[in-house]
């Protein structure tokens, strides 16, 4: 008996809502962005998103792929603005929260996204520290996503952030496959909201091929 081969487009890892879909890491991270604005929608919020970090240092090609998609992160309401450095896309971050106090906002609130790895996390204690201790608005949240470079390959020293995440209060969630980074990110808002503060996803070399 001969079986119909399945139809597979490269726009099925952001477009398809049943069944096996093939995601890298990376790819992950865009969906799951995308899939919160779906779940907040659903739920009757008007929320919108922003992503920032420093390009080309951390979780490699993660900044490239929020570029190809920014039309399809537009329709979502995500804005990508990368930082000059790393503190000043965290302190950007930190703002989203506050969104919502300011006259006239347009959304329910934003979640958000940071991005970085050791230096990265080194260099932004300051707005992490005090973005988390202000805490993340009612309809919003924030991840904070790190990569980090254990055996020193593309960093003057090796790194592990855990903690100094510590230090800030941060929890620190550990994905084990794509699978996870989706559940793990959008736990991650979530636990973000109901704790009043950021959490971290740490970013682990994982296959490049999972299922939402």
């Amino acid at each position: 008996m001969k079986h119909a081969l399945a139809s597979v487009t490269l726009d099925d890892k952001y477009e398809q809502s049943r069944g096996r879909v093939l995601l890298s890491g990376n790819q992950a991270l865009v969906r799951m962005l995308l899939l919160q604005r779906e779940l907040d929608a659903a739920a009757g919020l008007n929320t919108a998103g922003f992503v920032s970090g420093y390009r080309g240092s951390p979780l490699g090609g993660f900044d490239m792929e929020l570029w190809s998609n920014l039309e399809r992160l537009k329709q979502s309401h995500v804005v990508f603005q990368p930082g000059v450095n790393e503190d000043l896309a965290a302190t950007a971050v930190w703002g989203t929260q506050q969104a919502v106090l300011l006259p006239g906002t347009r959304y329910d609130g934003i979640f958000s996204v940071w991005y970085g790895k050791g230096p990265g996390v080194d260099r932004s204690g300051d707005p992490l520290k005090h973005g988390n201790r202000q805490g993340a608005a009612q309809h919003g949240g924030v991840l904070v996503a790190m990569g980090d470079d254990h055996p020193g390959k593309s960093s003057t020293i090796s790194h592990q952030s855990e903690q100094a995440l510590a230090a800030h209060l941060l929890p620190v969630l550990f994905p084990s496959s794509v699978q996870e980074i989706l559940e793990y990110g959008l736990a991650g808002w979530s636990t973000s909201i109901s704790n009043g503060s950021a959490t971290s996803v740490r970013r682990l070399r994982c296959r490049p091929a999972g299922s939402t």
